[in-house]
């Protein structure tokens, strides 16, 4: 500790580095890295040839190094301790004739100008540039403008550092204005964390003649495991990611110590478009027992399934660590917008990147296994993508099941992780590589719905317990005839769709905000309009809010499925407009006395979730709800009057008639789902 100095401003004493080598003596002092790691960085800019001055040489034995290889013997090392410049004049003077050590100031130098073609730095700016007083600045723009005068044209500063923000922005800044390429090398860990958790890296500023005007900014980073570099278009851009790089190496160090508590969540991207590609998070599991084969194992987690409940949940992929049996699982998410080469090129991508989050314990050259579902990476197709001024970016999607089915999916890009609409194919499509039977058979072709949709299949469970809620209508019959229902929220259509089609005597009308989405329904979903099924552009606010005017007590259901776009709101659905007390109030105008509202609420802040269902109390008398297993959705049914109520055993009654009455011939119906077993867990509020 006694080495250290009293204030970061010692760092540029020539006082405290006299006391600072006799006290260390012979030992060599290596800021940030030995020669192996810096190699393959160097041997990039470095040439035999050059003339090289190192700035701050220390007693590093970095110069040797690169004079014993080969890598480039005329070296002139400089620094302002007289006591490390005799110690290297008698460690390398006879060894190595050609390299020179000078006492001398870096900030002025003796040198003529472009003497050298290449100056290297090896944490001489960092040790400098250790605040951002206005001395300190002024200092490093010395030193910088020496750099410059010493340098031919053409020649290279290259400054190994630990990129401190203010310390990479200074230097890209300063040579940006002087029209000078930077590019930052993230240098390869050597795997030992206990010298530096932070990464290295190499700023490399080359010389080009100052162009009079404003020249375009050439800003480049090269991460450890590629060669080809990256361009960013700033400098914040160019900080930030560097910055993303050293909060990765502090994730892996603090993964490598000790068991996560949390969940811990990381994009990997593509090299080429900066996009992500995988999407990794990090699961510990404290009631496993560890043993030599099960530490540590990778998820693969098949195209188009993210967003189940056993994936796309903290819960869910809690218990599919444990079920797995690993005391560290990482589960991988493929991104749709990106190409896999099967299991197999996805873990030749992975192996070396995932290894660096591996637990505790693990005992080396331990194999980790690659699992998933089935053994495969699952298929997706997508069908169709565009973008909407109300909803923005949106994909439709068709994935492979868990089985042999097909299905279709909305899924707007703002919120990637849930899917909006979704509906079964009827025909399974064949698997990539699987030969077609006869050879006349052509190629769905992506523009167009290769297999009709299933719309006896009702794939939300949320929709299940919407359509159930029609069976809390009154009087003697199952349901009215007519049956007037209001669904506002269209998506892909499948709730007005199979409300229309098992319920003959419907009328729908459904109101959707959006025209891209009534044209993503009809060409993507099956969903078509008729005598019985109308569907009116407006806002769902406005179109109530006429209705409670013009024509009150009109429809005998009402539904609302509504997404909300604000995600900074703690409730997703509907948008909180739709749940004030003086809309609400509209909504019951516009329901026969006997009727029945039934509202898809999404809410993960529980105050404001309290609120909603006050409001909701203090307009409708009678409230039941039914909470959807393992999703934040819950199905809300209002009703207007506390005369509408209905004990358990008479609604799974009138559930049965239903559902038999639904029963018609030639129309199929889904086996698993059971009206009776939709209301079984509702409550009363």
């Amino acid at each position: 500790m006694e080495l250290l100095p009293r204030s970061p401003g010692e760092f540029g004493s020539s006082r405290y580095w006299d006391r600072f080598f006799r006290q260390r003596g012979q030992r060599p002092f290596e800021w940030y890295g030995a020669f192996p790691e810096l190699c393959p960085v160097l041997h990039k800019y470095v040439r035999p040839r050059d003339k090289v001055l190192v700035v701050g040489c220390g007693n590093s034995e970095l110069s040797e190094q690169m004079y014993d290889v080969g890598m480039c013997e005329d070296i002139v090392n400089i620094d302002i301790s007289d006591a490390v410049i005799r110690q290297m004049q008698e460690r390398s003077g006879s060894k190595r004739p050609k390299m020179s050590y000078l006492l001398m100031d870096m900030l002025q130098m003796d040198f003529p100008d472009a003497q050298f073609q290449v100056v290297l730095d090896k944490g001489t700016l960092d040790a400098i540039l250790t605040d951002q007083e206005e001395a300190t600045l002024a200092k490093v723009d010395k030193m910088f403008a020496e750099i410059s005068r010493v340098l031919q044209v053409g020649g290279r500063y290259l400054c190994v550092s630990l990129a401190q923000a203010h310390v990479l922005k200074k230097a890209v800044e300063y040579f940006c204005r002087e029209g000078w390429v930077v590019r930052v090398h993230q240098v390869a860990s050597s795997g030992d964390k206990q010298q530096f958790v932070l990464p290295v890296f190499v700023y490399v500023m080359t010389k080009f003649r100052k162009i009079p005007g404003s020249a375009p900014q050439i800003l480049e980073i090269c991460p450890e495991e590629q060669d080809k570099p990256m361009r960013v278009e700033s400098a914040e851009r160019l900080v930030a990611a560097v910055k993303d790089r050293q909060h990765y190496a502090l994730l892996c160090s603090q993964l490598s110590k000790t068991p996560c508590g949390e969940q811990v969540s990381l994009d990997l991207c593509d090299r080429e478009s900066g996009r992500p590609r995988y999407t990794l998070h990090v699961v510990d599991s404290p009631s496993v027992k560890p043993s030599r084969d099960n530490h540590f194992a990778i998820f693969i987690i098949p195209q188009g399934r993210e967003t189940e409940w056993l994936f796309g949940t903290e819960e869910g992929r809690r218990q599919l660590a444990a079920s797995a049996g690993f005391g560290r699982l990482v589960t991988v998410a493929l991104h749709r917008e990106q190409h896999y080469e099967g299991m197999a090129g996805i873990q030749a991508e992975l192996s070396g990147k995932v290894m660096e989050l591996a637990p505790p314990g693990l005992p080396a050259r331990q194999q980790v296994p690659f699992l998933s579902v089935g053994g495969d990476i699952g298929v997706r197709t997508v069908r169709h993508c565009d973008t909407s001024p109300l909803s923005g970016e949106y994909v439709v999607e068709d994935v492979k099941g868990d089985g042999t089915f097909y299905f279709r999916r909305l899924i707007f890009l703002s919120n990637r992780n849930v899917v909006q609409s979704e509906a079964r194919l009827l025909a399974p499509m064949p698997l990539p590589g699987q030969k077609k039977r006869r050879k006349d058979k052509k190629k769905p072709s992506p523009a167009e719905p290769p297999v009709a949709i299933d719309k006896s299949y009702l794939c939300c469970e949320h929709h299940k317990a919407m359509v159930a809620g029609l069976c809390l209508l009154g009087g003697p019959d199952p349901l009215p005839a007519p049956l007037a229902v209001l669904v506002v929220g269209l998506g892909g259509g499948s709730l007005p769709l199979f409300v229309h089609d098992y319920f003959s005597q419907a009328h729908v009308a459904v109101v959707e905000i959006d025209p891209s989405m009534l044209e993503v329904a009809t060409r993507w979903f099956g969903f078509s309009q008729g005598d019985r099924m109308r569907v009116h552009v407006s806002d769902g606010l406005d179109y109530v809010a006429k209705l409670a005017a013009e024509a009150p007590a009109q429809y005998d259901a009402v539904m609302f499925d509504v997404d909300s776009k604000d995600l900074t709101v703690g409730m997703s659905c509907p948008p909180p407009a739709f749940v004030e007390k003086p809309f609400l109030q509209k909504v019951k105008t516009i329901l026969k006395p006997e009727g029945v509202f039934v509202l898809n609420l999404v809410c993960r802040d529980a105050q404001l979730k309290q609120s909603v269902l006050a409001t909701l109390r203090e307009v409708f008398p009678l409230l039941y709800t039914r909470r959807i297993e393992g999703e934040v959705n819950e199905i809300l049914f209002c009703q207007p009057s506390p005369e509408c109520q209905r004990d358990p055993t008479e609604l799974g009654a009138r559930a049965r008639v239903l559902e038999e009455a639904l029963r018609q011939p030639g129309h199929p119906w889904d086996s698993s789902y059971v009206l009776a077993d939709m209301l079984q867990a509702v409550k009363i509020l």
